[in-house]
């Protein structure tokens, strides 16, 4: 009788958990992300073929992808450190001055809106800017800040992405 009720119950669970599974797996292969994340608004975001989109989805390089993992900032994902890649806008390309200074981060001369960086977390865990300093972006990579948040996970603390590091690009598809 207790067997019989379990799997009652199970029977149950087994068709949702397929449901959500076949959804997830039906919005990846559709090149649709989910952002559930502060960083931008939450909703659902396309992947586009147009590399002048100024959103992306990228995994973090070391130390900042482990570290960011450890301290729960990015859920269980497809990275290589196991983790979900991050989803920014992009604020300044190859060419671009970004100046890392205590009021945020000046893009060609634009202070960035909310990209002060904070001495710790949410949790009071201590956070490490990038150094103080003029960057000529180089070649081959991109800032990403997310002025949406002002507590983001961005350049402001792990400097310039990679463009080899970028999965996609991407465009809002239905946000809040």
């Amino acid at each position: 009788m207790i067997l019989r009720g379990r799997l009652a119950r199970l029977s149950g669970i087994v068709p949702a958990a397929m449901v959500i599974a076949a959804i997830c797996v039906a919005f990846q292969l559709g090149g649709i992300r989910v952002n559930a994340s502060s960083s931008l608004p939450i909703g659902l975001y396309r992947t586009t073929s147009d590399k002048s989109a100024r959103l992306i989805e990228f995994c973090p390089m070391e130390p900042f992808a482990s570290m960011s993992a450890r301290r729960a900032y990015r859920r269980k994902g497809n990275c290589l450190d196991g983790a979900e890649p991050l989803m920014k806008p992009i604020v300044a390309v190859a060419g671009d001055t970004v100046e890392v200074s205590p009021r945020g981060i000046t893009v060609n001369g634009r202070l960035q809106p909310n990209s002060a960086t904070l001495p710790f977390d949410t949790r009071n865990r201590p956070l490490q800017r990038w150094p103080l300093g003029t960057y000529r972006v180089a070649a081959g990579t991109v800032w990403v800040i997310s002025s949406f948040n002002a507590r983001s996970f961005d350049s402001r603390y792990f400097g310039p992405v990679p463009i080899s590091s970028i999965r996609s690009h991407l465009r809002p598809l239905l946000t809040e």
